[in-house]
């Protein structure tokens, strides 16, 4: 709401103003729908500045009570106090509950101190130092001192309040804050910790912390934040419930799947000494300690785990799988009982560590339950997070267009007020010109127009300065000298600005950057003198390059321009580190160098931008990066209060060495880096440690709270800066004259170029000008009947442009050659296809007209878009012809001879028509559906075979004979494909086409594996056949459409994605700074572990060790001796994976030659912090936002259509839609038997199904009380329990059997349940007939737990779950196109890998699970780094590639490989390119969901109805009607119109408003359903100029849908009906009045004729009398 039009002055609080309000509030129940309709105005907030339109705030009316400006609080007993900074105080004026009044001089002056700034500063100030203190491990001896002045200030505080505010008068009262609670219960508790016990202190002092919060409240825009982001979590409830619904279920899962399968163990058996038997352990499953007696892997610290399966572990010889000891990981990890499984599964769910579980799952239950794994890691991971980011997404649109357009009204407000205010106080017009700007800003810091950010920097950098100022500026830095020094001004001003200048500056640039990536460790002294010399070189070249700018632009010219700014400050820094490089300590000037990076951004217009864009969105977010850091520095403090003791008193439940472990909360920087962990997604293992020290629920809670709102908060930033770095591609940034030098200078040299080449082919072929221009038309013409017609529209540009352009540049063969992979809208395939036969149909309209041209070049497009092959008539056009003609007589001069067109063969030549006809007879064959569906299936199948060939495959003969015979075969069929093509098509059309380019390179391969068989010295060549995969991109429509898609919303942000290139580049460089050769460590041999800096303290010590034996001083796999290892670590940082190990070598480094100490570098974690932030962070937000804004693009040059989906999945898109939306399922009719009626009734009503809702959910409470080991006596109750269920749901199904008879089994619920009762009864008596041991007790339960399906069942369970659901439904076929390509992507690689892995040493990531042996191993290990889990121990793995770590002549039983060394450059390459396309593919797959939940979200804001909208409508009709009458009774109306779902949804109460629609009613008060469908309609669409267009299709359409709908004449309408009750009630109440004055007239009446009783009977008598006689 925005400030009234006509604002009235500044008012003083009186108690006139007081009596007013009173009187108000007397009078306000006659004016309730007024005050309904008013709503506070968001500008005159309490705590906001007083827009200058209400006028100026003179001295007097400073600090006093004031009547409020905001019409929705008058007569609210409330008044409003200013500050000089004209800031809204809003207090309660009612004087209840010791509340003194307004006029109260002690209130008065409470009042002022409070609104005073200093009051709030000083708060500000105090909680600042409290925060500062409260990080202390340890105060100094005057902290205490400084605690208690801080409470007192806070305690004074607390008094002003309570006194200027009130105690509970109202919503502005003391109470009625909910920051005051806060403080006033923070105060509390730590005044009683002055006085308690000392053991109550320390839990008194963790309350304390909640004083760091106070800093939201004393923010504004942090406090309005908080408000935004409390309505966002509301929004978020839905997902929340959702999520906690699948875990449990999940959860309930994986207890009914793997209880107590984690305590299975190798046991060497039989052991020494032992007496027991095997048959024990089931009596007691815990008699087994966890000794030594278990097998152990070298280096792990708990025992293997085993499995009884086939797939499952097995234990080595020796070993026996038994059931002993405890869980993993400290008996943290299990499925034993509910709150166990809870946490795995949530853990699965953040993804964090999910390697680890899934391959103790795997080792002790079997590989067969990684489907179990995939599907709650992935995809429902996937899900879940999507949900999230597009709740907060929508929550944040809506936030954003709120704010957008209040400027827009406030705007016109303002200038009507200026113009007002203008006449009457010209300082008030200046103010308020100052202010106007300020007063604008919301409350959201959204990013406002770059544009107008940047006029406002620019007018604000133009502030007026002093005069002496100018006077020196002129005097000194305006160098008009000589005519002499002008003349050399103009020639350095020459030199600065040729463009040859721009571009050989740019060269040392890039040289300069080239120089910084080349170090490395070891560096050898010639590359070391190599890169000093180069370094001054690059300094002379920028210093000389600043004092030319300088003569040449004066001192005050060159220092206007901010560029020229900082390329003084970069030579200033060299200058210095040249001067200081021999002064010890002073290295630290050698980073600085890296800023000359930052100089590309003055050539680089997108590194620019990108720059400019991120400044202001860091600054238009500042509230958000607040309170995150806020939440950070409170939960590391809080952490650090609640655990650091805990820590100190238990380190032998953490390390056996008494030494604390890395990660603690002990201090507040260990806290801090335990919290910053937390939020990067490593939780688990630091959680498993508190809840080793600190016990369990403490440590979840504070957990699941950082988790929970540390993410929470981290969405939101994240979505906030995409959306602001959308802005991007509408940003256009004025190119600096720099950027177009380059630009100009790049194109002189190509021209040049060019130039000097064709002066070289001139004088080897010197044709005539004519004889160019000539065979550059025949190609032309060439190229347009070769080509489809979508490939034409796309060169007209590439044509026109060579048309213009010099003679140099008119070869438009090149140009035309370089095709693009995406060849039209309709995914058709580009080979030339006859107009008769073509699918024009299926292209965009808009774009072939828009590239087209003129209807004449489309009518020649058409004709000339014919195939060769084709069997329609080609009508050859006069200039075909002609061009015909001329390329006949070029070919007889030069004697060379070319292939010709199909229309330029002679139809009079009999070996042309044979040609002919032999070319259409290949066209048929390669076009027939059935050939390309045989094409298909041989691509199926030769990919398959690729499965097959892992390392044992030497051991089956006949398979390996077979697939060598089928490698022929398929070779054969594929080079009869492509002659077949080749003769349809021709070489150039065949060629043109990228997929048939595709094709040949599979073709290739064939062959090229083929041969590679045939030679011992060729066999590697046949290690690339796992590229013949790919051909399935070519065959199958879906995949293409995929393929397009992903080449649309990638390319564009290729640019961007160098600039991110870019930013790893400056971080992996700095980082060669600070750990080059800083990571070897001397490695004890027999231990493994490092040796303390006690012992060994350098390289030296190490190499002179024990027994003459030099002990190995070994680097780390992933370190920073150069620019390549640097960006590998900092990948590993960027996905977390191994960046823990990184970052303990960085904090451990010392220095070169060095034995690494712990945390002796302890503040090296900040480099990595600030890379997660600057490196990670922001780019990804950029380059997810240039994607989503090219997917919007192309969406909406699609028609708003899905880009990954074919042309026949978006024609299921609305059939599928309608699935979600209907019910599908035709209503059962009632039996006419009584009996069956009343058990129709019953089973049909809500009340059933919800008894039945609440009958699953005790099912499944009962599942999750159960637990392993649980007693004799509890799975004897749970035995019953479950037949009790098994015996109420066969009830259910019996009644339902009864009464719908044979329409029972027409629906598919009703087939479930009844496979659920069928599955239940056997599982009960299955255990009786095999044995209690051959079936698992959790059976029954999981067969129970599927019912629980019935929750998201449409119309049954809750409609919010519908709702989150529909998006991700809407999304699946776009969904599976892009999973088929995922999995062919991890197909290639599993290929690849077991072609290169398979036989690497199984250590670290590699073991019995995850290895290369076998494709199934192989698709496991591609999953795991599909999650991007764990990838790291897989390539230290590959990292063995020395004879210390692997032994390269190891014999392999069974096939003829040696060795079981990697190698680490292919290993590298194979794990990177993988994380990019996997990583690439699935942000798409977030980005389709997201966008489809937004435009849902979309659809239902705009006042629009959609066919859903129709189609609920008739479902709840049909509830209401359910004999189809058409005809609804008029009682029943305003239930019908609650049913109805939004916009059509009318809450209650609605009769008033149901009755103003005036609805004709026919006989019996009944109301057709076309008339309430119609009112309905009119009620949300409005005036909408399309409404009148919205009511005839739904006439029509109902119409068309009932026929036989019988005509009526309403007799009168709903507003009629009411007018006529309305009318009766007042007669009868007339009446009754009327009778009631009778009554009481009778009684007076009775009253006076009882005094005259003798004299009425005579009366009476005389009357009588008289009438006898007549």
């Amino acid at each position: 709401m925005l400030a009234p039009q006509e604002p009235k002055g500044l008012v003083p609080f009186t108690k006139e103003s007081l009596e007013a309000i009173k009187q108000h509030l007397a009078e306000k129940h006659n004016e309730e729908l007024e005050e309904e309709e008013l709503k506070p105005n968001s500008d005159l907030q309490d705590g906001k500045e007083l827009p200058i339109i209400y006028g100026s705030l003179s001295r007097g009316m400073v600090s006093e009570p004031l009547e409020d400006v905001d019409p929705y609080y008058k007569g609210k007993n409330t008044f409003i106090a200013l500050n000089k900074n004209r800031t809204i105080f809003r207090f309660n004026a009612v004087s209840i509950l010791c509340t003194l009044s307004p006029f109260s001089t002690v209130r008065g002056a409470t009042i002022k101190v409070l609104v005073h700034p200093f009051f709030r500063y000083l708060i500000l100030i105090s909680v600042l130092t409290d925060c500062i203190f409260m990080s202390m491990s340890n105060l100094p001896k005057w902290g205490p001192a400084i605690e208690h002045t801080l409470l007192g200030i806070y305690t004074f505080e607390i008094i002003v309040k309570l006194i200027a505010r009130g105690l509970c008068t109202g919503s502005f009262s003391f109470v009625g804050d909910a920051w005051n609670w806060l403080d006033f219960s923070v105060t509390l508790f730590e005044l009683i910790a002055r006085y308690v016990p000392v053991n109550l202190i320390l839990k008194l002092q963790t309350v304390r912390t909640l004083r760091i919060l106070k800093i939201i409240p004393l923010n504004q825009g942090l406090k309005s934040l908080v408000v935004i982001l409390i309505h966002c979590f509301k929004k978020l409830l839905g997902v929340i419930i959702l999520t906690l619904f699948f875990l449990s279920v999940f959860s309930l899962i994986g207890m009914g799947l793997f209880m107590g399968n984690l305590k299975h163990k190798c046991l060497r058996w039989p052991q020494e000494n032992e007496n027991e038997t095997l048959r024990n352990s089931t009596e007691n499953p815990y008699y087994i300690r966890e000794t030594k007696t278990f097998y152990y892997l070298e280096g792990e610290r708990y025992a293997l785990l085993c499995g009884n399966r086939t797939d499952a572990g097995q234990c080595p010889e020796g070993y026996v799988c038994v059931k002993a000891g405890i869980n993993p990981d400290h008996g943290f990890t299990n499925f034993d009982n509910f709150g166990s499984a809870l946490l795995a599964l949530f853990r699965l769910m953040m993804q964090d560590y999910p390697e680890a579980l899934y391959h103790q799952i795997l080792y002790a239950s079997g590989k067969v339950y990684m489907i179990f794994f995939v599907l709650v890691s992935f995809w429902f991971a996937f899900y879940m997070a999507s949900l999230f980011l597009s709740i907060i997404a929508v929550a944040y649109e809506e936030e954003k267009q709120a704010a957008s357009e209040k400027p827009k009204n406030i705007i016109s407000t303002f200038k009507q007020s200026v113009m007002e205010l203008q006449e009457r106080d010209e300082t008030t017009h200046i103010e308020m010109k100052t202010r106007s700007s300020a007063s604008m800003n919301t409350s959201l810091g959204i990013l406002e127009d770059p544009t107008f950010r940047q006029k406002e920097e620019l007018g604000n950098s133009k502030k007026l300065c002093p005069l002496c100022w100018y006077k020196f500026a002129r005097t000194f830095l305006i160098w008009n000298c000589s005519p002499c020094w002008l003349k050399l001004q103009e020639i350095f001003h020459k030199v600065i600005t040729d463009p040859f200048t721009d571009l050989f500056l740019t060269m040392c640039i890039i040289l300069s950057i080239y120089f910084l990536a080349l170090e490395h460790y070891p560096m050898s002294e010639g590359i070391s003198q190599l890169l000093s010399l180069g370094n001054l070189v690059i300094i002379a070249i920028f210093t000389i390059e600043m004092i030319f700018k300088i003569i040449a632009m004066h001192p005050y010219g060159y220092f206007q321009v901010g560029w020229n700014i900082f390329d003084s400050i970069i030579v200033l820094l060299g200058l210095v580190e040249l001067y200081l490089a021999n002064v010890e300590g002073m290295a630290l000037f050698q980073s600085f160098r890296m800023l000359r990076i930052f100089k590309l951004g003055k050539y680089w217009p997108t590194f620019e931008i990108l720059v400019l864009t991120l400044g202001n969105s860091l600054e238009a977010l500042k509230d958000v990066i607040l309170l995150l850091f806020t939440f950070i520095f409170f939960s590391s403090v809080f952490g650090m209060k609640l655990f650091g003791r805990s820590y100190k008193q238990h380190l032998s439940h953490t390390d056996s060495d008494f030494q604390l472990p890395r990660w603690h909360m002990c201090d507040f920087f260990h806290s801090c880096m335990n919290v910053f962990r937390i939020l990067c997604g490593e939780w688990i293992e630091t959680l498993w440690d508190c809840m080793e020290v600190a016990g369990q629920p403490q440590c979840v809670l504070f957990y699941m709270m950082v988790i929970l709102i540390g993410n929470f908060l981290i969405i939101y930033l994240f979505l906030a800066l995409v959306v602001s770095f959308g802005t991007y591609n509408a940003v256009k940034a004025e190119e600096s004259n720099e950027a177009k030098n380059l630009q100009l200078a790049i194109t002189r040299l190509k021209a040049k170029i060019s130039c000097v080449f064709l002066k070289i082919l001139c004088k080897k072929q010197s044709a005539p000008k004519e004889v160019v221009d000539h065979v550059n038309d025949v190609y032309v013409t060439e190229n347009i009947s070769d080509h489809t017609l979508s490939d034409l529209s796309n060169s007209q540009d590439v044509l026109k442009d060579n048309e213009v352009g010099n003679g140099t540049e008119r070869n438009t063969m090149t140009e035309n050659e370089k095709l693009s992979l995406i060849p039209s809208p309709s995914g058709s395939e580009t080979v030339p296809i006859a107009s008769g036969e073509s699918d024009i149909e299926n292209l965009d309209n808009k774009e072939i007209q828009s590239k087209s041209g003129d209807g004449d070049s489309k009518e020649k497009l058409k004709q000339s878009s014919s195939s060769e092959c084709s069997t329609v008539d080609i009508a050859i056009s006069e200039e075909e012809e002609m061009c015909y003609e001329r390329e006949k007589a070029k070919h007889l001069k030069n004697g060379c001879r070319q292939r010709s067109s199909l229309g330029q063969i002679s139809r009079l030549s009999r070996k042309g028509r044979i040609w002919q006809n032999l070319r259409k007879t290949c066209c048929k064959i390669v076009e027939n559906s059935w050939f390309k569906c045989f094409i298909g299936l041989v691509t199926l199948f030769s990919t398959g075979t690729l499965a097959f060939e892992d390392i044992y495959i030497d051991q089956k003969k006949t398979i390996k004979i077979l697939l060598e015979y089928a490698d022929m075969i398929f070779t054969y069929i594929f080079i009869l494909e492509m002659l077949l093509k080749w003769m349809a098509y021709g070489f150039k059309a065949y060629f043109s086409n990228n997929w048939y380019k595709l094709d040949f390179m599979v073709v290739v391969v064939f062959c090229l594996s083929l041969i590679g068989k045939t030679r011992e010295e060729l066999k590697p060549l046949t290690s690339i056949k796992f590229l013949r995969a790919l051909r399935v991109l070519s065959q199958f429509e879906r995949m293409k459409v995929v393929v397009r898609a992903l080449i649309k919303t990638t390319l564009p942000a290729l640019n961007v994605f160098l600039v991110c290139l870019l930013i790893w580049l400056i971080f992996s460089i700095m980082g060669v700074h600070l750990f080059a050769g800083k990571f070897y460590e001397c490695i004890d041999p027999i231990s493994g572990e490092r040796f303390p800096v006690s012992e060994v303290m350098n390289k030296t010590q190490c190499e002179s060790l024990v027994f003459n034996e030099s002990m190995p001083w070994e680097n780390a796999k992933v370190n920073f001796d150069n620019v390549g290892n640097g960006f590998l670590s900092l990948l590993q940082v960027a996905t977390f994976n191994g960046w823990i190990t990184i970052m303990n070598s960085a904090v451990d480094s010392v220095g070169i030659n060095m034995q690494p100490s712990f945390e002796y570098s302890i503040y090296m974690y900040c480099y990595f912090i600030i890379f997660i932030m600057f490196g990670l962070f922001l780019p990804l937000s950029v380059l997810i936002s240039v994607i989503v804004v090219n997917f919007n693009k192309h969406k909406i040059k699609q028609g708003g259509s899905n880009i990954f989906v074919t042309a026949t999945q978006k024609k299921q898109y609305r059939e599928l839609k309608k699935l979600m939306c209907d019910d599908s399922q035709r209503p059962v009719p009632r039996p006419g038997n009584k009996f069956q009626g009343l058990i129709f009734d019953l089973v049909t009503s809500q009340v059933f199904n919800v008894i039945i809702i609440v009958l699953i959910c005790f099912q499944v409470i009962t599942f999750m009380i159960q637990s392993d080991g649980q007693s004799a006596q509890m799975q004897t109750a749970i035995y019953w329990i479950n037949s009790i269920f098994v015996m109420l749901y066969t009830v259910e199904c019996v009644l339902k059997l009864i009464s719908f008879v044979c329409h029972y089994f027409t629906i598919v619920w009703n087939i479930f349940d009844f496979m659920v009762v069928i599955f239940s009864i056997t599982g009960l008596l299955l255990p009786v007939t095999v044995g209690h041991s051959l079936v698992p007790s959790s059976l029954v339960p999981m067969i129970l737990l599927s019912r629980i399906i019935h929750i998201l069942r449409l119309g049954k369970g809750p409609k919010v779950f519908h709702n989150l659901m529909l998006p991700l439904i809407l999304s699946l076929p776009a969904l599976l196109n892009i999973s088929l390509l995922i999995f062919l992507v991890m197909f290639v690689y599993a290929i690849f890998g077991m072609y290169n892995f398979a036989y690497v040493k199984k250590e670290a990531g590699i073991n019995d699970v995850s290895n290369f042996e076998t494709f199934g191993s192989s698709m496991l290990c591609l999953f795991q780094v599909t999650i991007f889990a764990g990838w790291d121990g897989m390539l230290n793995a590959i990292f063995n590639s020395k004879w210390s770590d692997c032994d390269p002549d190891k014999i392999n039983p069974g096939t003829g490989v040696r060795g079981d060394c990697g190698n680490p450059s292919v290993g590298i390459f194979y794990f990177v390119s993988y994380i990019l396309i996997s990583w690439l593919i699935i942000v798409n797959m977030y980005v389709v969901v997201i966008m489809e939940f937004l435009n849902i979200a979309s659809k239902k804001k705009n006042k629009t109805l959609s066919e859903d909208d129709f189609r609920r409508f008739f479902q709840v009709w049909n509830r209401f009607d359910p004999d189809r009458t058409q005809y609804l009774d008029s009682s029943k109306l305003s239930d019908f119109a609650a049913s109805l779902d939004p916009p059509l949804y009318m809450a209650k109460p609605n009769k008033g408003q149901l009755i103003a629609m005036d609805l004709p009613m026919a006989v019996g008060d009944r109301i057709h359903c076309l008339d309430i469908l119609l009112a309905f309609t009119n009620r949300v669409m409005g005036n909408d100029m399309r409404m009148d267009k919205v009511l005839s299709e739904i006439e029509t359409g109902f119409l068309l849908a009932n026929p036989f709908k019988i005509t009526y004449e309403p007799i009168t309408t709903t507003l009629k009906r009411k007018q006529e009750a309305v009318s009766a009630t007042i007669i009868q109440r007339a009446y009754k009045s009327y009778r009631l004055r009778q009554n009481e007239k009778n009684r007076s009446d009775i009253q006076t004729l009882n005094g005259d009783r003798d004299l009425q009977p005579s009366k009476e008598g005389d009357c009588f009398d008289k009438a006898k006689e007549k």
